[in-house]
C-alpha cells in the first residue's frame, strides 16, 4: 500500500537518548529543557528571531487572532487546510474569502483591496504547498488600510523567500509540526513574530502567566511537551536528506508529468521551495476521480488536498464568488511524496496516471 505520505521516524534509540534528559529530570512539560533546546536550534536553523513552540499548528492561529485582538472581517483564501478558516470563525470573525490566483494558488493579491471594509481588521493568507503569497502587495495592502497580516504557513518549514525565511513575513506567521510534515514533532506546531508582538503572543499560549502567580490577561494551553520536543531534536538533523530525498520524487513527477494536460504548482519566483507536496491539477473532476479510482485500485491512496473550497464549509454564511478556487479544489490531487517512496513506486503511480488521462 502507497499513502498519500509517510511519517519520518529518525532510528528508535535516537528519540530515547534525547527524551533520557527530559525523564532523567522527570519535567515532560511546562516548557522543559527539550522544548527550550528546540525553540534554539530552529531559531538556528531557520535564520528566525524568535519562535514559539506550541502543542499543534492550529492553536497558533488561534492564539494570534486573539493576542492580535482581531475583530469583525478577517480577509482570507478558500484554497486551504480547514483551520485557516475555522480558526477565524472560532475566535469570533467573519471569514471572508478573496479568490485565489489561477497558477500559484495563493490567495490574489490584486482581488485583496476590493473585499475590504469598516469591519476589516486583518488578512490571514496561506502559502499554499509551501508556495509564498505575493508577501509585498499583501504588505502594501495592510499598510494603507492599517491591517494585521497572519501567514498560514503550515507547509513552509526550510522555505524561504528573496533570501529569508518566509516565516519573517507579515506579524505574524504559524507553521505546522504535524506528523505528515516533512519536518515534525509527532503533532505540534510553532509561532513565528514581530519582536515588539512575541511578549504578549507568548502570554497567551501559556494560560496568560506573569511568573507563577500573576496572570497578563487570557491565556489558553499551547505548550509543547518533551516527548513532542524530543522528536523534532531526533528529526532535525536529517531535514537535509530528507528534503534532497523528496527532491528527487518531486523531479521524477515533474519530468513525466510537465508535457501533459495535468496542471502543475507553479513556484513564485524567488521562493526557495522544501518539497512539502506534489499537487497536480486534472482539466475536469470526473478526470481526476477516474485517476485516483484506478490508483486506489491498485493500493496508491493519493489525496484530495485541499478540497472542498472553504467557502463551502456548512458553517460559513458568506456568499462571495470564488470562481478560481471553486474550479481548482475538486481536480486536485496530491501525489505520494514522502522518503523511503522508491523509484520503481514512482514509476509505477505516474504509469498509471498516464494511462488514464
Amino acid at each position: 500500500m502507497i499513502n498519500v505520505t509517510k511519517t519520518f521516524l529518525p532510528p528508535q534509540e535516537e528519540y530515547q537518548d534525547i527524551l533520557k534528559k527530559a525523564w532523567d529530570k522527570a519535567w515532560m512539560t511546562n516548557r522543559g529543557i527539550l522544548v527550550q533546546e528546540l525553540e534554539f536550534e530552529l531559531m538556528t536553523y531557520l535564520d528566525v528571531p524568535n519562535i514559539i513552540a506550541m502543542t499543534n499548528g492550529t492553536l497558533p492561529l488561534q492564539i494570534a487572532i486573539k493576542a492580535l485582538q482581531l475583530t469583525g472581517e478577517i480577509i482570507t483564501t478558500p484554497f486551504s487546510y480547514v483551520a485557516t478558516t475555522s480558526s477565524i470563525v472560532w475566535e469570533g470573525c467573519e471569514p471572508v474569502f478573496v479568490d485565489i490566483h489561477p497558477e500559484y494558488l495563493t490567495i490574489d493579491e490584486s482581488k485583496i483591496e476590493s473585499a475590504i471594509t469598516a469591519k476589516t481588521s486583518a488578512i490571514l493568507a496561506t502559502h499554499v504547498y509551501g508556495n509564498s503569497c505575493h508577501v509585498e502587495a499583501i504588505e502594501t495592502i495592510a499598510k494603507k488600510h492599517h491591517l494585521k497580516v497572519i501567514y498560514d504557513a503550515a507547509h513552509c518549514f526550510g522555505v524561504t523567500y528573496k533570501g529569508q525565511s518566509i516565516f519573517n513575513y507579515g506579524d505574524v506567521s504559524t507553521c505546522s509540526f504535524h506528523a505528515t510534515k516533512l519536518f515534525h514533532t509527532g503533532e505540534g506546531g510553532a509561532l513565528f513574530c514581530k519582536p515588539q508582538l512575541f511578549p504578549s503572543l507568548y502570554s497567551h499560549h501559556n494560560f496568560g502567566h506573569n511568573g507563577p502567580e500573576a496572570f497578563h490577561g487570557l491565556g489558553a494551553n499551547a505548550k509543547m511537551s518533551e516527548l513532542q520536543a524530543a522528536m523534532g531534536l531526533a528529526v532535525l538533523p536529517y531535514l537535509k536528506s530528507i528534503v534532497e530525498q523528496r527532491k528527487e520524487i518531486v523531479e521524477m513527477y515533474n519530468s513525466a508529468f510537465e508535457s501533459t494536460c495535468l496542471q502543475l504548482l507553479k513556484l513564485r519566483k524567488n521562493t526557495i521551495w522544501n518539497y512539502s507536496y506534489y499537487p497536480v491539477i486534472f482539466e475536469t473532476e470526473n478526470q481526476m476521480l477516474k485517476v485516483k479510482q484506478v490508483l486506489e485500485d491498485n493500493a496508491v491512496f493519493p489525496r484530495r488536498y485541499f478540497y472542498p473550497s472553504l467557502n463551502h464549509l456548512p458553517y460559513i454564511a458568506n456568499t462571495t464568488e470564488v470562481p478560481v478556487s471553486d474550479k481548482i479544489a475538486p481536480c486536485v490531487l496530491c501525489m505520494p511524496l514522502y522518503v523511503g517512496l522508491k523509484e520503481e513506486e514512482v514509476k509505477f503511480i505516474i504509469q498509471l496516471v498516464l494511462d488514464n488521462l
